[in-house]
């Protein structure tokens, strides 16, 4: 029996892979599409992506299937097809490691509504929504719920109680932070800060402390954020930022971010306590090859 994801990263570093997004929109989604809609009628076109990033290294796959909840399918009108959706992400990614020992990681995104108080999704009905999601991302076997790019701790405690009452094996909450106005401090858009994550995280039962993506945080500014999730709890930590930050080109966000200027800042953020280091919006394999190389000249030294 495969050990669980959580356990073995207290005593080895994982190389996670990189942005799907971008390499969907480099196969062709049309702007705006369901990527997660493909899944079903391109499941080719998801395995070719997923295989180029085990074959670049990664040891833990994140199934596309990030805006995969029944709120989020129902924008495309896609939510008859939740189940369709979620156990093919499931299995194309435990395809895509072919012979291979990884993990796989069932993805839960936000889902694009604000929760009562503060909005006017009702807390029952956000709480339905991940718990169905996350029920059949368990149900088709995966190694890990992760439940990415959040902002807020309410919101993230309904998706961590959701995967804790379907049993998940290993849950990972992972909030985005944005780089202060003056440079000095990371924080959510919510307010949230690490350390008071970090302990929240602990608190609600999850296995990992994560984060990825953000405003202002690329490879260089995770070391910061991890030390502060390990000085505030015993979880192990997980980074996934995003390839640099951001530039417009012909009103497109573009992402310049080297594979190499990235893997500079690897044995940093081995060195603060990371895990599991992946990357987030505007990488490729060649980014996730470039960290599989650090991970494994960090561990030899």
């Amino acid at each position: 029996m495969k050990p669980l994801l959580h356990e073995v990263i207290r005593t080895r570093a994982l190389v996670c892979d990189g942005a799907m997004g971008t390499q969907l929109m480099a196969a062709n989604l049309e702007p705006g599409g369901c990527g997660e809609y493909w899944n079903v009628i391109h499941p080719e076109r998801i395995l070719a992506i997923q295989r180029r990033y085990v074959a670049a290294g990664a040891d833990c796959l994140i199934t596309n299937t990030f805006g995969a909840s029944r709120l989020m399918l129902r924008r495309h009108g896609h939510d008859d097809a939740l189940r369709d959706i979620n156990r093919s992400a499931v299995r194309i990614a435990r395809q895509a490691f072919g012979d291979r020992t990884g993990w796989v990681l069932g993805d839960i995104g936000p889902l694009g509504a604000i929760v009562e108080p503060y909005g006017d999704l009702p807390e029952a009905e956000a709480r339905a929504a991940y718990e169905e999601q996350a029920g059949v991302l368990v149900e088709a076997g995966v190694d890990a719920v992760i439940i990415e790019t959040h902002t807020g701790i309410e919101e993230t405690a309904l998706a961590i109680a959701a995967a804790r009452a379907v049993n998940a094996p290993c849950i990972i909450p992972s909030l985005s932070y944005d780089l202060s106005a003056d440079g000095t401090f990371y924080v959510t858009m919510m307010g949230v800060l690490p350390d008071r994550a970090a302990a929240f995280f602990e608190e609600q039962g999850a296995h990992v402390a994560a984060l990825n993506c953000g405003t202002g945080v690329d490879m260089a500014a995770v070391p910061a954020i991890v030390r502060q999730y390990r000085e505030h709890c015993s979880l192990p930590a997980m980074a996934q930022p995003n390839a640099g930050l951001p530039v417009l080109r012909d009103g497109k966000a573009v992402y310049l971010q080297s594979p190499e200027d990235m893997a500079d800042s690897v044995p940093q953020v081995l060195a603060a306590g990371a895990s599991i280091i992946g990357s987030c919006c505007g990488s490729t394999p060649d980014h996730t090859a470039a960290l599989r190389c650090a991970v494994d000249a960090a561990g030899r030294r």
